[in-house]
Order: structure tokens, then sequence, then C-alpha cells
């Protein structure tokens, strides 16, 4: 579905990326792992248009999209969601959602949108039960929920997750992993995961790539991950090390 060919990317004279390459096939969830400035999020955004790649290339469904914008990008079936949440916190959360189909748009086709309005609140009964309410009153836990259900009301063949985990209890993280496990096996999304949580994005996921440094330094399946060696040391040893400290 989606395939990276040595991809560049540049910040100014900084190399963050480099000579990434990547796969995500259909159905699967595959997750990139790394320490903080590893490019694991500039990644997802040169994916989604919103940075440009200097070298490489970018297909989608057998099209080539690194040189189109953010929208057109949205358009063929790519939906982000955002690190640290990004809702519009002065809306509702039925707003949000709204915002989300934008470019779905037109005449007649109110109905379908609404129907995937009531569809997301039947996945995240929370949501429902604070339609009205302004965004920015929820929970941390809750407006994750509200952001990838507002990527999905954009109908996305591929969703783009950077960082879910990111400042939730562990209670409610797990929760939001379970969501993730769920879009996959219940309504078939392809999901290409961005997380520092290495241990519970393996665990839900297919395949891993490990970045250090904008490149990739190991990838396989996620069970491999898990039992290499370097990896158990570097990212999922540190919670068993904070507990022996």
């Amino acid at each position: 579905m989606l395939v990276l060919k040595n991809i560049d990317v540049f910040y100014g004279n900084v190399h963050a990326v480099k000579k990434v390459s990547l796969h995500v096939d259909q159905g699967e969830i595959v997750a990139l792992i790394g320490g903080n400035g590893a490019g694991k999020s500039t990644l997802l955004n040169t994916i989604s248009g919103l940075i440009r790649a200097r070298r490489g290339e970018i297909i989608f469904e057998g099209r080539q999209i690194n040189k189109q914008k953010p929208d057109k990008i949205v358009k063929s079936g790519i939906s982000q969601v955002p690190e640290r949440r990004l809702v519009f916190k002065p809306l509702s959360v039925e707003d949000n959602l709204l915002l989300g189909s934008y470019h779905r748009y037109s005449f007649g086709k109110s109905s379908s949108i609404a129907r995937d309005v009531e569809e997301i609140f039947a996945m995240f009964p929370v949501l429902a039960e604070r339609r009205k309410q302004m965004a920015g009153n929820l929970s941390g836990g809750e407006q994750q929920m509200l952001a990838i259900g507002r990527a999905l009301m954009a109908r996305p063949r591929l969703l783009l997750l950077d960082e879910p985990s990111m400042g939730l209890a562990p209670a409610v993280s797990q929760m939001i992993f379970r969501h993730i496990f769920k879009l996959r096996d219940e309504l078939g999304a392809t999901v290409l995961l961005v997380e520092q949580n290495a241990r519970s994005a393996l665990k839900i996921s297919d395949r891993g790539y490990v970045l250090e440094t904008g490149r990739v330094i190991v990838q396989g399946t996620s069970r491999e991950l898990m039992q290499n060696n370097d990896v158990q040391r570097a990212y999922l040893g540190r919670e068993q090390e904070s507990v022996s400290q």
C-alpha cells in the first residue's frame, strides 16, 4: 500500500531523515520506534506532505505522492493523527469530527457524513456523551479518541498515528492501544504507528522499524524486534530498569 524509497529530509542544513526505505502492506499495523529526535514524526509529516523530502520517492497505492499538497494526500486516502492530538479546543466534539470530513462535503453528501459521525460515537461512546462540549474540556485520553475519530471521518485507507500515548496515564494509554488494534481487526484499517512506548507498540503491530538519528537501523516482525537483544536493551528494558532502581 505504501512504499518509501531512499527518503532524505532536511531542516535547513540538518539532515533529519537519511535514506529511509520502508513499506506498509494493506491490513498491517507497522510500528516506527526510536528515541527523541530519531526522525519518526518527521517521517510521518513527510508522508502527509507537511514536509517535503529533498530526495526519494513516496508511493501510495501505486502512485507517487511526495510532490502533492497535504489536502490532495488526504483525498488520496491518507489521514494523520498528529502528535499532541491538536484538536480544535474552542469547537464542540461534534464540530471537530465534521471538520475531519471537510474534503467530502458536496451536494447530497451530508447524510453519509452524519452516519459516519454516529459510527464514531458508537466506537467511542464517551465522545457521544460529550458531543456538544468544547473539545478543550475533554481529558487527554478523550482528546486522543477525538483526534482518531476526526482522522477516520476522512475515510482513510491508511491511518498515520503520531505518539498516541504521549502524556497519557498508563491505563488510558493501554485503552488507546486496544482501540488501535480494533481499528485493524474490526474495520480492516491499515496503520503506520509512531510510538516511544516500544513495548506496547510492538505488542499490537505486525512489523516494525527502529529509527536512530534519522536512519533505519533494525527492521523485522514485531516478535523478532522484541527478541532482539539490542532493541531490548535500548527500548524495552527501560521499564524494568526503572523498577529495579
